[in-house]
This record gives structure tokens, C-alpha cells and sequence, in this order.
């Protein structure tokens, strides 16, 4: 039986509380990790660990902190990605709405095994509640000696600021969400050189995921070989997975790494709505190609995701059941993507603004004979070819709708009208 550790506080009345924290042993990892470890022994018990980043791309966290810079005139930072404004996805706002104090320790930690002392968490603006409950956390944290100077008796130095975005989804990229701390308009930057060495204010910085460094803690406690314990040994560790769509029981589930999609929607969220069947699902929010229902006994991680041609990202799980026209979900997933592309590259500002008229087309019945071949030669044309990875996000979710769905696409185009609708 798989015991939560990421969710155990979330049912609390005041778990959002650092009485509440402090009662189930919140805070005694940070007091280990001062006392017992050095800032390299804490990166490589991460690396042991082999967490991967729960943000989307799954890069080795321990890996990412050891890239910073050991001697360096400037000053380092660690910037949390607090976005999260992939559909589908809302993991991270119950974290720091129900939990706030576990990021914050998570921060800490990061923070003194990367020499960091001040960190930033780039939150989405529409999340209000979290904000302020963080606001609260933070001013606990202060008070306890949690955050500020000489935390619990040493010498390390330690502060957490929030900054509010405005709504921009092209911000949960992390150069174009250090481009929006400095003031700038948010575009993703050219890479090299990486953060870690040149980011915020030009200087070494380490971004992470809330999930991400939620974990932290609960490694230093446990130690590396319980994380890896859980779940396939490149993918490993517990991971929150969000369900939503036409599912019986959508909500936040944390399971092991690796588990089934089949396993998840069926047993965990109760499959299909009554009547209905199961047509698809989206494994990763709406970033991660869809997955048709004959496939779903794929693995929920990193690698076998990958080997089936989508991704886990954001682990933000939406459900389609036979009732959904899947032409209707292409174009919508495409307009979203249009409309957030902030408009720094030719191949994605232009090639969606193509593909969402060539798929309002075809949607509404007026598609035309080698409209889908056009689409395809948009998909060829944006992926690969932009500086961050929303236009390769919206051209490989179309290519698998219509690799997986042509039917419907080409049943549009011959009957002139919706089969569905």
C-alpha cells in the first residue's frame, strides 16, 4: 500500500499552518541537512536520489544544481516556477494552498546546497489563495527562524520573495520567466549560455519545479535509496498526478512514478463516465500528444511515455470519452497555443495562426481536399524550429490527433459538417 508523502498534509484543516508543519516533522529536514551535511554532499544526495524535474522536462535535479558555479563574484539565486499554467494541471497550487511551509522548506535546502541566498517564487497571478498563503508561511517561517539570518543557529542566510505574473503560459518557460523577473516582456532567451551559469540579473541561478523541490525534503529525510525505491529506476520517486476531463473521479492522485494509465484512470479515477467509453487521454496536460485508448497501459514516466510518442509533463491527465469530437479538440488545443505564443519566433507565430484557420475550417465543415496534408507541412515546419519548446508542444499534439484520429479529420472534410455535433 503506497503511502502519500507530497499530499499526507493536504486534508488538514490548517495544514497550511506551521503548527500544523511542525507537528508532523515539518522542518527537521532542513535542521539535518544544516547539521549533518555539506552543500556538495546534499547535491549528491539528490543526484543518488536520481529525482528528475517535475516541471515537464525531467532533468536531473542534482545534476542541474551541480552545474552552478563554485566561485563566483556574483551572487547565486534559486528561482521556484510556480506558473503552472498548462491545462490540465494544478498540482503545485494545491501544494502551496494546502502545504505552503513543504515548499519552503524545499527551498531552503535547495538554496544552501547551490550557495544561494535569496530565492524567487514566479507564481501565477490568478492563484490567490496560494499567494496569500504563502505570504503567511513565509512570515511564520521568519518569525521561527526559519527564513532570514543565522537559520536554526548556523550561518546560512536565506530569504524567499514572491512575484506575481500576469497570466502569460509563455512563462512557465524558464528563461522567458527570468526575463519577466527582470521587468523585460517574457521571451524565452537563446541557450547557451544556461541559467545555471548566466541567469537571473546575468548571474548562476537554478530554477525549479514546486513538485520538484517539494520532494527535497522528504529525500534528506529518508535518504536517496527510499526515493528510488518507488517506482523505475531512471523515472523514480512518488509522483502527483492531476486527473480532469470525463472521468468519474477527476482530482489530484499521488502514486508511484510509473504506473499504468490504464491503472490510473480506471482504478484510481473510476474510468469512463456511465454510459460512455474511454477514447483517449492526455498523459502530460495539453503539451503531451494524446494517447488513444488502445494504448494506455503505457507507463506513467519519463521514458516509456516518450518510447509511446508522448511525454509526462506536467503528469496534467485529461480524459475523452467517445462522445468528443476530436477534430474539436485539436483546434482548441492549437488556439491555445496560438494565442499564448509570444510571437519572438517566425515558424510559431506564423505557422499557428496558419494551422488554427486551416483547423476552424475543417472543424466547421469547409475543409477542403489536401488540407490535412497542409497541416502535417505546418507541424514539419514549427517543430524543431523555434526557440523554446511551445510551438514543438503544439505541433507534435496536432500530429498525434491526426496520426491517431484521421478518420474524424477526414470524415470533416468529406460529409462537410461535424459527425458529432
Amino acid at each position: 500500500m503506497f503511502e502519500p508523502v507530497l499530499l499526507k498534509n493536504i486534508d488538514m484543516p490548517d495544514g497550511h499552518l506551521l503548527s500544523a508543519y511542525e507537528a508532523g516533522g515539518g522542518y527537521q529536514a532542513l535542521a539535518k541537512a544544516l547539521r549533518e551535511h555539506t552543500p556538495d554532499e546534499l547535491i549528491n544526495l539528490v543526484k543518488e536520489s536520481n529525482l528528475r524535474g517535475r516541471g515537464g522536462a525531467g532533468f536531473p535535479t542534482g545534476m542541474k544544481w551541480s552545474f552552478v558555479p563554485k566561485q563566483t563574484g556574483k551572487p547565486k539565486y534559486l528561482c521556484c516556477n510556480a506558473d503552472e499554467g498548462e491545462p490540465g494541471t494544478f498540482k503545485d497550487r494545491i501544494i502551496m494552498e494546502r502545504d505552503p511551509h513543504q515548499l519552503i522548506e524545499g527551498l531552503a535546502i535547495s538554496a544552501y546546497a547551490i550557495g544561494a541566498k535569496t530565492a524567487y517564487v514566479y507564481i501565477r497571478g490568478e492563484y490567490v489563495t496560494a499567494i496569500r498563503r504563502l505570504e503567511q508561511a513565509i512570515a511564520e517561517a521568519h518569525e521561527r527562524g526559519y527564513l532570514g539570518g543565522n537559520i536554526l543557529g548556523s550561518d546560512f542566510e536565506f530569504d524567499v520573495h514572491i512575484h506575481c505574473g500576469a497570466g502569460a503560459y509563455i512563462c512557465g518557460e524558464e528563461t522567458a520567466m527570468l526575463d519577466s523577473l527582470e521587468g523585460k516582456r517574457a521571451q524565452p532567451r537563446l541557450k547557451p549560455p544556461f541559467p545555471a551559469v548566466e541567469g537571473l540579473y546575468a548571474s548562476p541561478t537554478v530554477i525549479n519545479n514546486v513538485e520538484t523541490l517539494a520532494c527535497v525534503p522528504h529525500i534528506v529525510m529518508r535518504g536517496a535509496k527510499w526515493f528510488r525505491d518507488i517506482g523505475p529506476d531512471r523515472s523514480p520517486g512518488p509522483k502527483l498526478y492531476c486527473l480532469s476531463g470525463q472521468v468519474r473521479k477527476p482530482g489530484l492522485y499521488e502514486l508511484p512514478m510509473g504506473i499504468p494509465l490504464r491503472e490510473l484512470v480506471e482504478d484510481h479515477a473510476g474510468g469512463a463516465l456511465p454510459g460512455r467509453k474511454i477514447k483517449a487521454v492526455i498523459p502530460g496536460g495539453v503539451s503531451a500528444p494524446v494517447i488513444p485508448e488502445s494504448g494506455l497501459e503505457v507507463g506513467m514516466d519519463f521514458d516509456s511515455l516518450a518510447a509511446a510518442g508522448s511525454m509526462l509533463g506536467s503528469a496534467g491527465v485529461i480524459v475523452i470519452d467517445d462522445s468528443t469530437c476530436m477534430v474539436q479538440v485539436a483546434t482548441r488545443i492549437v488556439e491555445f497555443f496560438h494565442h499564448e505564443s509570444c510571437g519572438k519566433c517566425t515558424p510559431c507565430r506564423e505557422g499557428l495562426d496558419w494551422a488554427v484557420k486551416v483547423l476552424r475550417r475543417v472543424e466547421a465543415g469547409q475543409g477542403e481536399p489536401g488540407d490535412l496534408e497542409q497541416l502535417d507541412a505546418l507541424c514539419k515546419g514549427i517543430f524543431g524550429n523555434t526557440f523554446c519548446a511551445l510551438g514543438d508542444g503544439a505541433a507534435m499534439g496536432l500530429r498525434a490527433a491526426l496520426k491517431h484520429f484521421h478518420d474524424e479529420f477526414v470524415a470533416h472534410i468529406e460529409e462537410r459538417r461535424c459527425p458529432f455535433h
